[in-house]
């Protein structure tokens, strides 16, 4: 790190006596993240036009430093006294608040820096702090940064970002990070291109859609299309109807102007027979915008499915937008908003990404315990494991070599991770070679998967050394079908592939186990990879067959037991119920 001091000698040769002053402790930057060169992709357009403003988020480390992780195991583990004991949102404040001093020390300077005081406000119990309508001038003074104009190449997108920043030496054991600064990443839509029907996948048996969900599979059909029928009969959810719809709910958490639209979910219902009216609740966060006539498919995917599974569960998709200056990290903009809310849905799914090396490491840290925040509250969350095996591309690092691209938020250890499987029916399920899948090379391998990566790596041996991070948390955490979905986009069925159709599928899943806990009185399951690895182990399928993939080589391969394909495998519901530990009803 480069540290800019000017010694006493210097100022005594160069500055006249009478007017020596004493150096301000805000004059000792040291750089927090920079990159060497432009971010692949984004191109410089020049200086921001004059008079522009930015939103900044100040995260501040907190005074307990390992409480949250603590806590958040303490009331996800079965067999932890407090397993189930979720926390309220002024609960949550109090263990991730910062200590008075980070206050005073912030605060302070922030003053040296002329920040209006109402211009800044406290988030998550005083955990960040925002300051809005910062001149680009002053970010630049307060953050030792030059925040420049940048357009991405492909979609044209333009964001104010910079290359690299500082902070005062004083305040480095205080500030966790700055943001928007550094990350370029926009969240990344996880579907393969829609298709028109090309006929029957070789070697796989039809997956046919039934007149009645409860009916078996037969051969009266030549499709192989991946139906709400058929993912009611291979996942058994079949004979169960939720019973909670006032008290459970499932979120769907959209971005990049992407929206669902009514009309499409309806002749998607009316289609597959369920003869209901299905609905969809729609919040705009952060300058997202909503849009009926202009749906997407990533939208279309993600409601269509998770209604299929959930209904008559509520369902609510968050638009999240860049906020009214197109600034914002999408991701933290979302989750600002949704830890301020008193009441949340209790399962979330979300079906975008972007490889590691596109966050700063301070950044993604910081959001990946805001997503530990919703977990503390009870709340599932579900993200894809992406569409590119072990990664996209050649995968080359500058020297040559070849390195994996693990995808964020799905490498978060305080989501769960959901994989892509393909068959089943009257054949094994497989892995999609598409499913994304790996080991995090900024997370570190956590308590919950010891066991069962320690097992897949003594098994791999040797392979793809240097190529990946045996030390980092593994992932996908589970899996399920990710191949030709049948949706409905302005009127006309189209067939769409990708993790995105396996998360949805998952997250109503995990709704439904919700809504019977919720149905006896009890809490909800919260984070679940605890139990997954655990108990739920039980309740799920092992898929022992297919390999992801990409960087131009074979990818890792499916084995007994846990693997960075399909995870631990596929949720059988009918199992996963029985497996369901004992949750104490909710107390207050």
């Amino acid at each position: 790190m480069r540290h800019h001091r000017i010694s006493f000698l210097s100022i005594l040769v160069t500055v006249p006596f009478g007017s020596i002053t004493t150096l301000s402790p805000w004059d000792d930057m040291r750089t927090k993240h920079s990159w060497n060169t432009v971010p692949s992709m984004w191109e410089i357009l020049g200086s921001p036009p004059a008079g522009t403003t930015i939103d900044l988020c100040v995260a501040l480390e907190p005074q307990r430093e390992n409480a949250l992780t603590e806590v958040l195991y303490e009331v996800s583990d079965p067999t932890h006294p407090r397993y189930g004991a979720h926390l309220s949102r002024e609960q949550v404040a109090e263990i991730v608040a910062p200590g008075p001093d980070t206050l005073e020390i912030v605060h302070s300077w922030l003053g040296h820096h002329n920040v209006p005081a109402e211009s800044v406000s406290v988030t998550h119990g005083g955990s960040s702090l925002t300051l809005t309508g910062v001149p680009i001038s002053q970010a630049n003074n307060l953050l030792g940064a030059s925040y420049q104009l940048y357009r991405h190449v492909e979609t044209n997108e333009t964001i104010i970002r910079t290359i690299g920043y500082s902070l005062p030496a004083t305040l480095y054991a205080h500030v966790q990070t700055v943001a928007p600064t550094t990350c370029f990443a926009t969240p990344h839509r996880w579907w393969r291109a829609p298709l028109k029907h090309s006929g029957r996948v070789a070697g796989r048996k039809a997956k046919v859609e039934s007149e009645e969900p409860t009916t078996v599979l037969s051969d009266r059909d030549v499709s192989d299309e991946t139906t709400p029928s058929f993912l009611r009969w291979q996942y058994r959810t079949w004979g169960y109807t939720p019973t909670s719809a006032s008290q459970n709910s499932l979120g769907i958490v959209g971005f990049n102007e992407q929206y669902p639209s009514p009309w499409d979910l309806g002749a998607f219902m009316d289609k597959y027979k369920f003869g209901v009216y299905a609905t969809f609740t729609i919040v705009e966060v952060n300058g997202g915008r909503y849009d009926a006539n202009n749906p997407h498919f990533e939208a279309n995917l993600d409601v269509q499915y998770a209604e299929a599974i959930a209904y008559p569960t509520p369902h609510t998709f968050y638009s999240t937008g860049r906020g009214p200056r197109g600034t914002d990290n999408p991701y933290l903009s979302w989750l600002n908003y949704i830890l301020k809310q008193e009441n949340i849905p209790q399962t979330i799914s979300v079906s975008y990404g972007n490889e590691e090396k596109d966050y700063p490491r301070d950044e993604a840290i910081y959001a990946c315990r805001l997503f530990g925040q919703l977990g503390l509250r009870g709340v599932s969350v579900l993200f894809a494991s992406g569409d590119f095996g072990v990664g996209s591309g050649d995968c080359k690092a500058k020297d040559g070599s070849v390195l994996f691209g693990p995808i964020f938020p799905a490498t978060c250890p305080f989501v769960t991770s959901v994989g892509g499987t393909t068959g089943g029916g009257s054949l094994p399920e497989v892995a999609a070679s598409l499913s994304g899948g790996g080991f995090s090379n900024l997370f570190g391998r956590p308590n919950y998967q010891q066991q069962a990566v320690s097992s897949y790596l003594q098994n791999l041996g040797g392979q793809y050394q240097g190529m990946y991070n045996p030390s980092g948390r593994g992932f996908p955490d589970i899996a399920a079908q990710a191949l030709k979905f049948p949706i409905f986009l302005n009127g006309k069925m189209l067939f769409v592939s990708g993790t995105s159709g396996s998360t949805p599928v998952v997250a109503a899943i995990i709704s439904l186990l919700n809504d019977y806990l919720i149905s006896q009185g009890r809490s909800p399951l919260g984070f679940l990879n605890p139990w997954l690895y655990g108990g739920g182990l039980s309740g799920l399928n092992d898929i022992t067959s297919g390999s992801n993939p990409g960087c131009n080589t074979d990818g890792f391969r499916t084995m007994v037991g846990w693997d960075p394909v399909t995870g631990l495998g596929t949720p059988d519901f009918e199992r996963l119920l029985e497996s369901l530990p004992v949750i104490p009803k909710p107390t207050g």
